[in-house]
């Protein structure tokens, strides 16, 4: 049985591999350009709890789209309304595509799939919001009916730009808790670490129950977390520990040892963390999952 339209798309564009150069170079190019800190956390959503890039896109698809409808459907008095909100959303335009570029270069190191296709999302949304500024300059040329038309295909090019997003999204996990799907244990489980092994501030990872787990002792405290970083699936274990937290190696978020909570992103989400003890028996370190 062949795979469905859309499935087959996104295999296609995945396997471009003549996108690798240019996605190379403009990666490393956002990169330099959004340096770790302040700026770079509110790019990512630290602040909010959640990736900011997805709640951005509601502004300009919901005002182009809604000036489309307006353009079609409302008659004569609903054009001075239609403009308007493709300027709304053309206002919108930057930060929404800062906030992508953001996410976008930091799937690095990631497979050349997400490389490739956020891309091509990233140029039909450019493309889009170019006609959609073409149309607003045709109508307040009076050209209405050129406008009408640019709106139309720049909508048609968001609208496949937004389906590439989603499947980034969904299908390729960018901007979501890499931890989700596999919490850990709630009941007491042995690590296969025996306490006296560990140095302070020297991390070690354990697979527990299938689940990768840091665990450290950081100032005579035994202290777990969930070993894969939420933000982009980096190990902890391979980080630096320092004053109580743990610093991922891939993008430089830090994480309370101490409840998992973020410390400095782009990491939205906060660590999951386990509570640990050590066992009566031979000093094996054990962890349990601590509930939200």
């Amino acid at each position: 049985m062949s795979s469905p339209l859309p499935t087959t798309v996104a295999d296609r564009l995945e396997s471009m591999q003549a996108l690798d150069p240019p996605a190379g170079v403009i990666g490393k190019a956002v990169r330099d350009a959004v340096p770790r800190g302040p700026v770079k956390d509110a790019l990512s959503g630290t602040w909010l709890g959640h990736a900011l890039h997805p709640l951005l896109t509601d502004l300009p698809i919901g005002t182009f789209t809604s000036a489309l409808l307006l353009d079609f459907l409302g008659g004569a008095g609903a054009r001075d309304a239609a403009d308007r909100l493709i300027a709304i959303g053309l206002a919108a335009a930057p930060a929404t595509f800062a906030t992508g570029w953001n996410d976008w270069a930091d799937t690095e190191p990631a497979n050349d799939g997400v490389r490739r296709t956020g891309l091509v999302h990233a140029a039909l949304n450019g493309t889009a919001v170019g006609l959609m500024a073409a149309s607003l300059a045709a109508r307040r040329r009076g050209a209405r009916g050129r406008g009408k038309l640019l709106g139309l295909a720049g909508a048609s090019l968001l609208g496949a730009g937004g389906w590439i997003g989603g499947h980034l999204s969904y299908a390729q996990g960018v901007g979501v808790d890499t931890t989700v799907f596999d919490p850990g244990p709630e009941d007491w489980t042995g690590t296969g670490i025996r306490e006296p092994e560990l140095d302070d501030g020297r991390p070690r990872c354990a697979d527990v129950a299938g689940v990768p787990v840091l665990v450290v002792r950081h100032g005579g405290v035994l202290r777990a977390l969930h070993n894969r970083c939420t933000h982009r699936a980096g190990s902890l274990a391979d980080g630096e520990v320092a004053d109580g937290a743990v610093t991922c190696p891939l993008h430089g978020s830090v994480f309370s040892l101490e409840d998992g909570s973020v410390r400095r992103g782009p990491a939205p989400y906060p660590q999951p963390r386990f509570e640990a003890r050590t066992a009566s028996a031979g000093g094996e370190v054990e962890v349990r999952r601590v509930a939200p």
